[in-house]
């Protein structure tokens, strides 16, 4: 009986631990993303840190290293208000910051693979 114990404690902190390996983290969800957006200063700093031309802040660094893997899964592990919060700042900078928008989809996607078909 106690060896089954252990081997469920042990499956279920395995799955805990592969349930949490799926997802991004959610530490910066609650970042104000309207905010930087619209703030010319906020939103060039964020943008030099994506195209390696300035200092990134600690969410830059995720965004950053988690934005190439994000693109290729189509955010599959992304929590439901990161995948929200994508969409909407993909329209912002399609609509009101194109020659922006230009530049990372260059970065990011050159060949076109990850932009959906409508």
């Amino acid at each position: 009986m106690k060896s089954f114990v252990v081997i469920l404690m042990a499956l279920i902190v395995a799955v805990a631990a592969q349930n949490a390996i799926d997802k991004y983290t959610t530490k910066f969800d609650s970042i104000d993303l309207d905010e930087i957006l619209k703030s010319d200063r906020l939103f060039h700093n964020y943008f030099k840190c994506l195209i390696g031309e300035g200092r990134c802040t600690p969410e830059g660094v995720e965004l950053k290293r988690r934005l190439p893997e994000a693109l290729e899964t189509a955010c599959t592990k992304c929590s439901e208000k990161q995948q929200e919060a994508s969409k909407r700042a993909i329209k912002y900078l399609m609509e009101m910051r194109p020659e922006e928008w230009k530049v990372l989809k260059a970065l990011y996607d050159p060949d076109n693979k990850y932009e959906k078909e409508n």
